[in-house]
């Protein structure tokens, strides 16, 4: 007679599953929340070992996953919806249910929230402010299910981030527009209180210290617009200095910068070649020429915190730390080379 079937443990399931016992016991009696796709993983590693188990059909009354997101701001704002969107398709091809709330940028609503979000919810995304990656302080109180900070890096370090790579974003952009010959380059950038602003501010100059130039101008801070690409650029146009190249905060700012050199009579790229932030379609391919831009893969910024979550749903850990999500160059018309002149040294 084979007492195969009786020999067979949790802690032989656990470690053909790949988990822990303690995940097994909850996965087949129902009594605590595990991800879709371990619960089936162990189930399936029962059965294969022959354990004997009343569970490894799915338990009448089990709550399903369900996770909470917390916007910050508004959906409706481009960068949020595309963070938004990813996540939550990464949650339902986990069977993982949403509550989606936002915060409209208040702190306390925000904190209050996610509070009562913690009655309903086995972990709480939290999504950032629309202008970039940025540090905030992490909720407080009583967070008794796991937490991943998106498009904010939180300032304890115990927390898990996902953000984008504004610096190598920056980094990407000014190579770039070195790379095409252009020399006297300069910045139009959102609120120089924000690290987005400040963060593409600092790498474009320290890039240029290291082919021995400067910026052409002071970098010129504002908001995220259109209006204020426009307006930025007609300022520096009538202080004369000498621009064959522009770096804007992201698309908006880029199209606005477009527009206004137009006006001028400047020709873009053969007098001002102009890259900006985002590869918002709209945008890129709404101006003439089409814009180059960095995408910083926002939509991948999504799907990663929610692959994250659940995966602290199902596994706990006590690690925290920032992952950060690669950016990368779309190059169009906007920068065509000016000259083949490489950057000099």
């Amino acid at each position: 007679m084979d007492r195969t079937a009786n020999r067979t443990t949790a802690r032989d399931v656990a470690a053909r599953a790949g988990v822990s016992p303690a995940t097994v016991s909850k996965a087949l009696s129902g009594k605590g929340p595990v991800h879709p796709e371990t619960r089936e993983r162990i189930i399936n590693a029962a059965r294969e070992l022959n354990l004997r188990s009343s569970h490894l059909e799915p338990p009448r009354g089990v709550k399903p996953l369900t996770v909470g997101l917390l916007a910050r701001e508004s959906f409706n704002r481009r960068r949020t919806a595309m963070v938004v969107l990813s996540a939550t398709a990464a949650l339902a091809e986990r069977d993982i249910a949403l509550l989606a709330r936002e915060g409209n940028g208040d702190a306390i609503r925000e904190q209050n929230t996610a509070e009562a979000l913690l009655h309903n919810v086995d972990g709480i995304l939290v999504v950032g402010a629309d202008g970039g990656s940025y540090t905030r302080p992490p909720l407080h109180g009583d967070i008794t299910v796991p937490v991943v900070y998106v498009m904010a890096s939180s300032t304890d370090p115990a927390d898990i981030c996902v953000v984008p790579d504004d610096r190598g974003g920056a980094e990407l952009a000014i190579r770039h527009l070195l790379s095409t010959g252009r020399r006297d380059i300069a910045c139009i950038l959102g609120p120089s209180r924000q690290e987005a602003a400040k963060v593409k501010s600092s790498v474009t100059q320290d890039i240029l210290r290291e082919h021995g130039l400067t910026l052409a101008a002071d970098p010129l801070f504002g908001t995220w617009d259109e209006p204020w690409g426009r307006q930025a650029t007609l300022q520096l146009m009538h202080t004369g200095a000498r621009v064959d190249g522009l770096i804007c905060g992201n698309d908006r700012l880029a199209r606005g910068a477009a527009s206004a050199l137009q006006a001028l009579g400047r020709s873009v790229p053969e007098d001002v070649g102009i890259i900006g932030f985002d590869n918002w379609d709209v945008m890129v391919d709404g101006n003439h020429p089409r814009l180059s831009s960095i995408d910083l893969n926002l939509s991948e910024v999504g799907r990663a915190a929610a692959t994250i979550l659940a995966e602290q749903i199902s596994n706990p850990t006590n690690v925290g730390g920032t992952t950060v999500i690669e950016s990368h160059l779309v190059p169009r018309e906007s920068t065509d080379v000016l000259s083949p002149v490489s950057p000099r040294p």
